[in-house]
């Protein structure tokens, strides 16, 4: 019998009748529960990432009739994983991957040596770190090995393996890209143009009258569709590219008799369409426009959408380093972000040494749009927690408010998405500016003030 048999056997009622009484949990109790699950999983996953990396140890190819995976009939160790944990191929390749860079390692002499990501795995096997978290760590931090110095990658595991005790595991992944790029700056233009070689666009067949298309975008291309669509799909905004005949289906819905004036006529039509609907209108009405636009017009990005390049002071000047692209992840070089601003797709907005906007403030009730890109570079998009709003959907906030001396300057302000603003004026959360930087105070637990904000240039000051 397995070690984790018994183990399991009496988890397993357990679990079960834990899960039958979660209807009746207050809020308070619904929560602490959901922590304490994702606790455990967290632990299974340790033991996971384990059992397939040991799997895949025993299924070289250099054991020949002998390799576990082969006894199986199975090609490699991760297809073994995957036909017995019936999980997806990606997942089983995963948990080998990470198994593999968390486990100990043997030379060609018998010699014991730590695991490549030490840190990592001991978090992991307390608990600590979600798997999702440590993939992205091991793949970015892996990427940056070949050059980095051996004190800095430990530095940087360090810095991500604490991060992801408070930051959910996307944030731990932008953490990590800029480690990546702060480790190995001169890797970024290889990587950028490894990327620009795999983009492509591929129209399908037509099927019952509709036709299929895919494709993949480097970081700039990205970069500005999002920009593009973001801009023109936003709550606030009216609807765009919006077919009368959509307008014709929708005039007998109660939304749409509920919009309607005193007069009885439309103040503003209601947009029936679902997101994904939005987004393709706004894609193709870009499209025709751009058809029909004047061939003689200059610059290839001209007029289309306002896409934010952040930079660090230091980096500009010396030509090295990385930029980051409004609501993408991977980010492009600087010299990549030199062309582009040449070609008026992008606006260039530079940093201080501590993430400060470099700015002249406006003494005025509303924040000008120079403003509002700021701010946007600054905090990413709403700066609640978890929230991803981009900057395109948020209100810029007076920290002080306006009526009581608050001035209309970057340094007083912060972006809020429509629900997160009215939460904030609504409960007891607070909201301060600290050297330029917004940080948050949560009306229960600790009342620390925590620093928020996803802007890549920020979290990757620490680095």
């Amino acid at each position: 019998m397995a070690p984790t048999d018994t183990l399991l056997e009496s988890l397993s009622g357990a679990l079960a009748s834990s899960s039958m009484g979660v209807a009746g949990l207050s809020d308070a109790a619904l929560c602490d529960h959901l922590d304490a699950v994702e606790q455990l999983g967290r632990l299974v996953d340790s033991l996971r990432i384990t059992a397939a990396a040991e799997v895949d140890a025993r299924s070289g190819r250099e054991l020949g009739d002998a390799s576990l995976s082969r006894r199986h009939a199975c090609t490699s160790g991760a297809a073994l994983v995957e036909q017995i944990t019936r999980v997806s191929a990606s997942e089983a390749s995963r948990r080998v991957r990470v198994g593999r860079a968390l486990a100990a390692r043997i030379t060609l002499t018998g010699e014991v040596l730590p695991a490549e990501f030490p840190l990592v795995a001991e978090a992991m096997a307390s608990g600590r770190m979600a798997l999702d978290a440590a993939a992205a760590v091991i793949r970015l931090l892996g990427e940056a090995s070949r050059t980095a110095a051996p004190d800095r990658l430990a530095a940087a595991e360090a810095h991500l393996v604490l991060a992801s005790e408070a930051l959910t595991a996307d944030l731990v992944a932008v953490q990590a890209r800029a480690w990546r790029e702060r480790l190995d700056p001169d890797g970024a233009e290889p990587r950028e143009d490894e990327l620009r070689r795999q983009r492509r666009f591929i129209i399908g067949r037509e099927v019952n009258g509709l036709t299929p298309f895919s494709g993949l975008a480097d970081p700039v291309n990205a970069a500005l569709l999002r920009a593009a669509i973001a801009e023109r799909t936003a709550p606030t905004r009216l609807p765009r590219f919006l077919d009368t005949r959509d307008l014709e289906s929708d005039s007998d819905s109660p939304d749409s008799a509920a919009s309607a004036g005193a007069a009885g006529r439309l103040e503003a039509p209601v947009d029936p369409r679902l997101r994904e609907q939005r987004a393709f209108d706004v894609l193709f009405g870009l499209l025709t426009a751009g058809i029909r636009a004047d061939n003689a017009t200059v610059g290839s990005l001209h007029g289309t959408a306002t896409v934010t390049a952040v930079i660090r002071a230091e980096d500009l000047a010396r030509g090295t380093g990385v930029a980051w692209l409004d609501d993408v992840l991977s980010p492009v070089a600087t010299a990549t972000t030199r062309e582009i601003i040449c070609d008026g797709g992008l606006r260039l907005q530079i940093e201080g040494s501590k993430g400060e906007i470099l700015w002249e403030g406006v003494k005025q009730r509303l924040f000008t749009p120079p403003q509002r890109r700021a701010l946007g570079v600054r905090d990413g998009g709403c700066v609640w927690p978890s929230c991803t709003a981009p900057p395109s959907w948020c209100h810029a906030h007076h920290v002080i408010e306006w009526e009581h001396g608050g001035r209309t300057d970057v340094d007083n302000g912060a972006l809020l998405c429509s629900f997160h603003h009215h939460l904030l004026h609504a409960s007891d959360y607070r909201l301060r500016m600290v050297d330029g930087l917004p940080e948050l105070q949560r009306p229960f637990g600790n009342r620390e003030w925590i620093p928020v904000g996803t802007s890549r240039v920020r979290l990757a000051l620490t680095a």
